[in-house]
Parts: C-alpha cells; sequence; structure tokens
C-alpha cells in the first residue's frame, strides 16, 4: 500500500459555468504540480444546474439569457466581455457570442454515465468536451443528436448515447447529486469538496489550488 497521501476531490459544476471552465484550467494546473511532489489526487464530478428551469428541449442563445439575468444587453456584454477576457488569461478561447444557453440534465447524465467502465472515455473528458462545445463551439449541449455526437467523437456508439439519452436512467442519480449539493451548502460552482471535508469555493488560482491540496495531503498523511 503506498503512503503517499490521497486526496478525493468533488467537483459541483455546471457545464453553462464560464467559471467552471476558467476553474478548470486552473486546478488542473494544480493536479500537474502536487502530482510532481507525489501526491496522488482522484476526482469526481458533481452535477449542479445554474438555469433548472430551461426548456429541455429547446436552447436560447446564451447573449439573450445573460441579458435577462442581469439587467439589460449592454450589462451582459459587459459581463461576457470580462469573463472571455480572464479565460483567454487562462488559454481558453470563449466565443459566447454564439453560445446557445440550454438545460444542463442531460448533460450531466453523460457526465454520471462516464462512470461507466464500460463507456470509453473519463468524466474529465466528457466535460472537457461540452464545456467546449458550449463557449467555444456554439453548440447546444441539452439537444440529444449534439450529445451523441460529442459522445461520439470520444469513441461511443451514438446509436447507443440516444437511446440511453431517450430514457431516464442516471436521472434519478443526477437529482440527487443535484439536491446534494444544497444540503452540503454549495450554492454556486465550482465548488471543489476535498475528503467530504474541506471545501474550495470559486475559480482559485493555481498557486492556491496547490498550496490547500498540499496542506490537506500533509493533514491527511499524518
Amino acid at each position: 500500500m503506498s503512503d503517499v497521501p490521497a486526496l478525493q476531490v468533488e467537483i459541483y459544476s455546471d457545464v453553462i459555468c464560464p467559471w467552471c471552465y476558467i476553474g478548470k484550467r486552473r486546478f488542473e494546473a494544480a493536479l500537474a504540480e502536487v502530482a510532481a511532489e507525489g501526491i496522488e489526487v482522484s476526482t469526481t464530478y458533481r452535477a449542479f444546474q445554474l438555469d433548472p428551469g430551461a426548456d429541455p428541449d429547446r436552447s436560447e442563445p446564451a447573449v439573450a439569457g445573460y441579458a435577462r439575468k442581469f439587467g439589460g444587453p449592454e450589462r451582459a456584454d459587459a459581463i461576457i466581455d470580462h469573463v472571455s477576457t480572464v479565460a483567454a488569461g487562462d488559454g481558453l478561447e470563449f466565443n459566447m457570442g454564439i453560445a446557445q444557453r440550454a438545460n444542463t440534465l442531460r448533460a450531466h447524465r453523460m457526465i454520471r454515465r462516464a462512470d461507466d467502465p464500460t463507456v470509453p472515455y473519463t468524466q474529465n473528458a466528457m466535460v472537457e468536451a461540452l464545456l467546449s462545445a458550449y463557449f467555444c463551439e456554439g453548440r447546444d449541449v441539452g439537444d440529444v443528436d449534439t450529445l451523441a455526437s460529442i459522445a461520439g467523437a470520444l469513441g461511443d456508439d451514438q446509436d447507443m448515447v440516444r437511446e440511453f439519452l431517450t430514457s431516464d436512467a442516471l436521472a434519478g442519480d443526477v437529482d440527487a447529486e443535484i439536491a446534494s449539493a444544497g444540503q452540503r451548502g454549495v450554492t454556486a460552482v465550482p465548488t471543489y469538496i476535498i475528503n467530504g471535508e474541506w471545501s474550495i469555493p470559486g475559480a482559485q488560482d493555481a498557486e492556491t489550488f496547490s498550496r490547500v491540496l498540499r496542506r490537506l495531503a500533509e493533514r491527511t498523511g499524518a
């Protein structure tokens, strides 16, 4: 048995959350840094919905959704410009002018499905593909055919994915995860919960993530 401290990180996120994508890049940088120091970290994505009331069968331009939520087109443009500039600093090229805001329940089911060892990709790969599809490619991440295509590009059987999405498979699991967020005090995303005890809210910089991971690894290994 290895005496290297192992940290289990649960990441509550949503695939239409810009800070979740930015946080993913920063957290990955921190993981690479602490891995080089011998600290083992496993990650599991947990579901959270920013807009659970969105129509599951119809998307809308993200710009329109931001304008409605934040008080008009000018405010929406300012927010989108800001977050896009921040994202660029972390190597992400957002294209939110073509983003299609959608209900993300089906996307979360795809992320949960990736836990199945027979599925030919990891949760991380699916989350990355979904975030890129939404923020960079203007694809509808609530649409069954779009999700099947995304999974197909990762080596999955598209017909099998369509069958999965048109059933209610794993819907209960995703609902339970969303409910668990409230029970655990998660009110915004991204939120990182380490070993079920410690919480890191928000898209912290990589240095903050790595510092916290080191400290908790030391505590866990004591």
